[in-house]
């Protein structure tokens, strides 16, 4: 897991909350990577998370002086990094384009030289909601527990936890079916 020690958390929050720009460079140094992989597992798409984390950086920036916790720092970044990549995939797709002349591009289901089916895991993703998607990044990429998850999103705990076992069968589910 990567991060700044808990030594250096608290001044180098304080420090870029008052406008260092070399002590917020070491925050995006530290967490830039995690922000990307939260947002790619939430939009899908790589291009649209390394926008979205950017985006998230520059709200961080403004919005540092407001962080009153400076251990909540990850969990605040993530949360703005995904909120941005739920924004922006709403945004492509309300202004979503499609070239008609380029061909679709087929995968195969299974490997015809062992018979063996592959799992589409980014095809069951991309089939749940963007909350649901949201909720499997902070858990499993993010590796955030059911109550900073909770804390993060205004659930409970256990909501979360249920909420998740759902979203995890589906996908089990879904994942079998092919």
């Amino acid at each position: 897991m990567s991060g700044l020690s808990a030594d250096a958390l608290e001044s180098t929050v304080q420090l870029a909350a008052a406008g260092d720009e070399a002590a917020f460079a070491r925050i995006v140094a530290a967490y830039r990577d995690e922000m990307v992989r939260v947002a790619y597992v939430a939009c899908g798409d790589r291009d649209l998370a390394q926008d979205a984390a950017q985006a998230a950086l520059w709200v961080a920036w403004r919005k540092l002086p407001m962080l009153r916790d400076p251990e909540r720092l990850r969990p605040w970044l993530l949360k703005v990094a995904l909120n941005e990549s739920r924004k922006l995939a709403r945004h492509r797709r309300r202004h979503a384009v499609v070239d008609l002349t380029e061909p679709i591009e087929q995968r195969p289901v299974s490997d015809p030289t062992t018979g063996i089916g592959t799992l589409d895991l980014a095809r069951a993703l991309a089939g749940l909601s963007g909350d649901d998607r949201a909720l499997v990044a902070l858990r499993y990429v993010a590796d955030l527990d059911s109550t900073q998850i909770g804390g993060l999103l205004g659930k409970s705990a256990s909501g979360v936890r249920s909420r998740l076992a759902r979203v995890l069968e589906r996908l089990r589910k879904d994942l079998d079916d092919d």
